[in-house]
C-alpha cells in the first residue's frame, strides 16, 4: 500500500518482557529527571557501574504505559521512528518541545523553532513541533507545509512507504519493534528500545499480542497526515 503523497494503570516497562507498577510522574518531574537521582536509588549510591549507558536506559524507561486502540499503537509507532530517524546529539527531555526539518541532508531535529530562523529555506523545511511524552512515545503537530512543500510531503511519503514495507511480514508487531537498531545514533537507539519497550506492554495491556503485522497493515489510511495526527476513532 502506497502513501497519498498529497497527503489503565500507570506502569514502568523495565524490560522488554516485564512490567512494573509506578505512579505517574508530573511534567515537571519529567523534564527534570536526574541521573544522580537515579543513582542515588539504586544499591550502588556512588553510581559506579551505573553511569553512561545504564544511566540512560533509566532515564528513557517509559511510564505510565497503558493499553491503546490500535490506531494509536501504530500512530505512535510511526511517529516515533520518523523523529527518531532525524539527526541530533542531544539527550531529549520529556515535555518539551522540539522541531523537525527535512533538510537536503535529511531529517533533522531541532531545539530552534521556525520563526527564530531567518530563511525562508528553513522555513519551508520546517515539517512539525514534536513532543517526548512521558511513555516513550513522540508525538508531532506537523505543519502546513506538508501541505505546501513538494519536497516535504515526499519525503514523509517516502518514509510512510518505508514503514509499511517494514508492517509487510507474517511475524507479530511486537517481533518487530526496533528493540536493538544498531544502524542508529546513540541517543535515536537508546529511545528507539524505548518506544519498543512502551509498546510491547501496550500491546499486553490490550491483549493484542500475537497478531501479525500484515494484518495491522489494513488499519492503516492512505494519507499519512492522518497517521502523524493520530486516529480520530478507537480502532
Amino acid at each position: 500500500m502506497k502513501a497519498n503523497r498529497c497527503i489503565q494503570e500507570p506502569c514502568l516497562v523495565t524490560d522488554a518482557n516485564e512490567v512494573t507498577r509506578e505512579p505517574k510522574e508530573t511534567t515537571h518531574q519529567l523534564a527534570h529527571r536526574d541521573p544522580k537521582a537515579i543513582a542515588a536509588g539504586t544499591p550502588n549510591p556512588q553510581g559506579k557501574g551505573l553511569v553512561g549507558f545504564l544511566l540512560d536506559w533509566d532515564y528513557s524507561a517509559p511510564r505510565g504505559v497503558v493499553a491503546k486502540p490500535k490506531g494509536r499503537i501504530l500512530s505512535d509507532y510511526f511517529t516515533t521512528l520518523l523523529i527518531l530517524s532525524a539527526a541530533f546529539k542531544f539527550k531529549p527531555a520529556f515535555e518539551t518541545d522540539y522541531y523537525l526539518y527535512r533538510e537536503e541532508s535529511g531529517w533533522a531535529l531541532s531545539l530552534i523553532s521556525p520563526a527564530e530562523w531567518n530563511t525562508t529555506a528553513k522555513r519551508g523545511a520546517f515539517v512539525g513541533r514534536c513532543v517526548l511524552h512521558a511513555d516513550s512515545t513522540w508525538s508531532i503537530e506537523p505543519s502546513e507545509n506538508l501541505k505546501k512543500s513538494r519536497r516535504v510531503a515526499e519525503a514523509v511519503g517516502e518514509a510512510y512507504d518505508a514503514f509499511v514495507e517494514r508492517l509487510d511480514t507474517t511475524s507479530p508487531l511486537e517481533d518487530e519493534l526496533p528493540f536493538y537498531e544498531a544502524k542508529l545514533p546513540y541517543y535515536q537507539r537508546l529511545f528507539a528500545a524505548a518506544l519498543s519497550r512502551s509498546l510491547r506492554a501496550s500491546l499486553t495491556y490490550g491483549d493484542q499480542n500475537g497478531q501479525p503485522s500484515r494484518q495491522w497493515l489494513e488499519l492503516l489510511p492512505r494519507d499519512v497526515t492522518r497517521v502523524l495526527t493520530g486516529p480520530t476513532d478507537q480502532s
